[in-house]
C-alpha cells in the first residue's frame, strides 16, 4: 500500500520583478511549472494515497491564475488516478485570520479530493485498511494524537513544527502555529507520519518525515541551499512510501529555475581594482553562465570606501543577464551569515538587522518578501554611500561665489 507524500507548494508565491510575456510574474510562473512536475511523477508513481501536508497556496487569497491552476492540476491528478485517495489539509498560509473567512482549499472537495482545514478529523479508508488523522495549522485545534485501533495502517497528516527540528532561522522566518513535541508526537505508534511546514526534505523518525517544498518558495532560499548541500539532499521532490513494507524514496524534481550560491569572494587585502576582477571571475565561472538563473555572491571583509569605488556599472549589467543576481557586500565587522546564525558574541550589522527584520516580519498579502528585503538593503547602502559621501566633503566646502552655489 503506498502512498506519496508532497508539501508547501505555495502556489502563487511571488518573488522579483520579472513578468513572463503573458505578464505573469516569473518565479510565480516557477513554482506552477514545478507543481505540473510534482503531478507528473505523482501520476507516475500511480500510488493508492496522496497526502498534501499543507500550505498549498503562499497566501489566503491567491490569485485567480493560481487558483485556476491548482484546479487543473488536481483535476488532472484525480482523472488519471480516478481510484487514488487524496487527502489535504490546511497550513498557515492557507488558513485565513478570520474564522468567519472561508479557506480556498474547499474549491477541491468539488473534484472528489477529503479537505480538512477546520478542525481535526480522522478520515477512514475501508477499502484501503488505511485511517488517516488529519491535523490542519489551526491555533488551539489540537486533538490526541493516537492511532485508531481496527484499521492495519494509521497515518498522521500534520502542518505544524516538531520541537526541535527546524533552524533557528527557519523558525524564526514563519511560525506555525501548530508546534509538538516529539513525544507527543509518538511516531513509532503511527504506520507513516507526513509533516508539512519545514521547506527542507527531512527525517523526524524512521517513518516520520517533512517532504520539503517543491521549489524555493520561502525567504531564505538560500538558508534551504546550504541546508541541502550539507545534509546531501539533492533538491526539492516528493516523498514515496510503502506502509506494508516500509520502502523509502525520495524523488528529486527537476529545478525550474536554478539557484547558484557562488563561492564566496574574501576581499581582505583588495583595493576596487582587485575586487572589481574577482567579481568578475566568479561571475563568469558560473557553470552554465548567469544567464536567467537567481544568483547570490558574497563578497565578505569589504571596506566601506572599497564599496564605493568598484565598478557597479558592471555589476548591473551581470544583473540584467540574471534573473536575480545578489552582489552581498559584508564589511570587515558583519558577521557571517549563510542561512545559519552567525558567530556567537559577535555584534549583528545594520544590514544584518534590517534583513533579520523584513524577513520575520508579517506582510500584506502579494508583497514580495526578497524584494522587500533587497529594497531594504538597496536603500540602506545608499544611505551609507551618502552619508561617506557628506563627511569626505565636509572637510573643503566649495566656497560661495567661486563656481557652487550658495546655502
Amino acid at each position: 500500500m503506498r502512498l506519496v507524500h508532497l508539501s508547501d507548494l505555495h502556489l502563487g508565491f511571488r518573488q522579483y520583478q520579472r513578468l513572463t510575456p503573458a505578464g505573469i510574474n516569473q518565479r510565480e510562473a516557477d513554482v506552477a511549472a514545478s507543481f505540473r512536475q510534482a503531478i507528473d511523477r505523482t501520476i507516475a508513481l500511480a500510488p493508492q494515497l496522496v497526502v498534501i501536508a499543507g500550505d498549498v497556496f503562499h497566501t489566503v487569497r491567491p490569485t485567480n491564475t493560481a487558483i485556476v491552476h491548482a484546479y487543473m492540476q488536481f483535476a488532472r491528478l484525480r482523472q488519471q488516478l480516478p481510484d487514488a485517495e487524496v487527502v489535504m489539509v490546511a497550513g498557515n498560509h492557507d488558513t485565513p485570520r478570520s474564522t468567519e473567512t472561508g479557506c480556498i482549499l474547499r474549491l477541491f472537495r468539488q473534484l472528489g479530493i477529503h479537505v480538512v482545514d477546520d478542525d481535526p478529523q480522522r478520515l477512514p479508508f475501508p477499502h484501503l485498511d488505511v485511517s488517516v488523522l488529519c491535523v490542519p495549522d489551526i491555533p488551539g485545534k489540537r486533538p490526541a494524537l493516537r492511532p485508531e485501533p481496527g484499521p492495519r495502517h494509521n497515518v498522521l497528516l500534520l502542518h505544524g513544527e516538531v520541537e526541535g527540528m527546524l533552524p533557528a532561522h527557519a523558525a524564526a522566518e514563519d511560525r506555525a502555529a501548530l508546534e509538538i513535541s516529539r513525544e507527543e508526537l509518538g511516531a513509532e505508534r503511527w504506520s507513516y507520519v507526513a509533516l508539512g511546514h519545514y521547506h527542507v526534505y527531512r527525517e523526524v523518525a524512521p517513518n516520520a518525515y517533512y517532504s520539503g517544498s517543491i521549489d524555493y518558495a520561502s525567504a531564505n532560499a538560500w538558508g534551504e541551499l546550504y541546508e541541502q548541500r550539507v545534509a546531501g539532499i539533492p533538491g526539492k521532490g516528493i516523498i514515496e512510501h510503502d506502509l506494508a513494507t516500509g520502502e523509502h524514496r525520495f524523488h528529486p524534481l527537476e529545478p525550474t529555475r536554478q539557484l547558484v550560491d557562488l563561492v564566496p569572494v574574501d576581499a581582505v587585502g583588495m583595493g576596487a581594482p582587485d575586487l572589481d576582477t574577482a567579481i568578475r571571475e566568479r561571475l563568469e565561472a558560473c557553470p552554465g553562465g548567469i544567464d536567467d538563473k537567481v544568483v547570490r555572491l558574497v563578497v565578505r571583509n569589504v571596506p566601506r570606501h572599497v564599496t564605493r569605488e568598484i565598478d557597479h556599472k558592471a555589476i548591473r549589467e551581470y544583473k540584467r543577464r540574471a534573473l536575480h543576481l545578489l552582489v552581498d557586500m559584508r564589511r570587515p565587522d558583519r558577521p557571517t551569515r549563510d542561512g545559519v546564525s552567525g558567530s556567537p558574541g559577535r555584534r549583528p550589522s545594520l544590514a544584518d538587522l534590517v534583513r533579520e527584520t523584513l524577513a520575520s516580519r508579517t506582510l500584506d498579502a502579494g508583497v514580495d518578501r526578497m524584494a522587500l528585503i533587497d529594497l531594504g538593503l538597496h536603500y540602506l547602502a545608499e544611505a551609507e554611500r551618502a552619508a561617506a559621501a557628506d563627511s569626505d566633503g565636509a572637510a573643503a566646502p566649495v566656497p560661495t561665489g567661486q563656481g557652487g552655489q550658495g546655502a
